[in-house]
């Protein structure tokens, strides 16, 4: 980074449940498989802008284990986010296209993603949020030391992580708390 050299906070976003809607099959979440699938949640363009005149640096840090799996080509997801970033305009979209076995740093619920963007852009972690609807997201956030909100939904699966320092029903609620810091 040249020039200004304070830290700045930012907001970390899990993508599928929190930018976009997952897709349900039989009560399970799956990530959109094409653009067509893709539609956004509720909420979400009123929660970018309003961060964004807080000065609050927005990115995406997803898991896209299908990649490794060779469910999803690399192309769909960029495409994806492509797509996503012209509408919403994060800073950044970051991928881990790693499934469990491969044991990286950047999957969640380990902070890789998040602390690579921290030192990227000068993040004050501990001053940031994570937002995610699933326990890896909040874990991954705890372990980066920020502020973690967790999304409910109806397709939780077993919490094996940290609980979250805030729990909301919607995005709208979510204003509400990065208002307050």
């Amino acid at each position: 980074m040249v020039g200004d050299q304070r830290k700045r906070s930012a907001i970390f976003f899990d993508r599928d449940g929190i930018v976009n809607k997952v897709v349900l099959v039989n009560g399970r979440p799956f990530p959109p498989r094409n653009l067509g699938e893709l539609e956004y949640l509720n909420g979400i363009h009123d929660l970018i802008e309003k961060a964004k005149t807080l000065n609050y640096l927005t990115f995406v840090v997803t898991n896209q284990p299908d990649i490794a799996r060779r469910k999803t080509e690399s192309g769909v997801i960029e495409e994806i986010h492509e797509a996503i970033q012209h509408k919403l305009k994060f800073n950044e979209i970051r991928v881990c296209p790693h499934d469990d076995i491969d044991q990286c740093s950047c999957r969640k619920p380990l902070p890789g993603m998040l602390l690579a963007l921290a030192l990227k852009y000068n993040v004050d972690l501990e001053q940031s949020f994570m937002i995610g609807d699933r326990w890896k997201d909040i874990e991954a956030g705890h372990r980066a030391s920020c502020r973690t909100v967790w999304l409910k939904n109806t397709y939780n699966e077993e919490w094996l992580g940290v609980k979250p320092d805030y729990s909301v029903e919607d995005l709208n609620e979510c204003l509400n708390i990065i208002n307050r810091f």
